[in-house]
Order: structure tokens, then sequence, then C-alpha cells
């Protein structure tokens, strides 16, 4: 469920807001309770976590296990003008 950032144009109460995507946003502020309670634009928060991330496995250039693969793989066994090593 993602949380929202609201702030009231009236009296400048600030707050974050869990809510699901498809519930109405709310309009009245808890603190003043006027209909001046408005969602306001801010930047996405999460990490992306597991294999096949950029961050776990293409940042340093490749997966730790795809590096032993190529290690371990003889030059031999790769056809003549392979780009693999």
């Amino acid at each position: 469920m993602p949380i929202y950032d609201y702030q009231c144009s009236s009296c400048g109460y600030k707050t974050e807001v869990m809510r699901k995507v498809s519930e109405a946003s709310t309009t009245v502020c808890p603190e003043c309770h006027k209909d001046t309670f408005q969602k306001q634009v801010s930047a996405p928060n999460f990490q992306l976590n597991g294999t096949g991330w950029y961050a776990t496995d293409f940042k340093g250039g490749g997966s730790a296990a795809a590096k032993k693969t190529e290690e371990s793989a003889p030059a031999a066994a790769c056809a003549t003008g392979c780009a693999c090593h």
C-alpha cells in the first residue's frame, strides 16, 4: 500500500497517509477540519531486492555466479572468434 504526503493549505499541517491506490483521496484536514488537505508531489522511496537487479548483479560487471562460470570455462570450449574471452 503506498504512502502519500499530505499538507493542509489552511493550517500547514503535514503528514504521511497510507492509502490504497483505488481509495479516494482525503481532503479534510485532521487538525483544522477544513476541506484544504491536499496530496503533495513527492519522490518514491523503494529498494529492489533479490537477484536480477542492477545493484546486486550488474553494477560490478555481472553477478558472482556468472563471473565464476566464466572464469571456470576453458577457452578451448569456445568457437574461434568468440567474444567471451
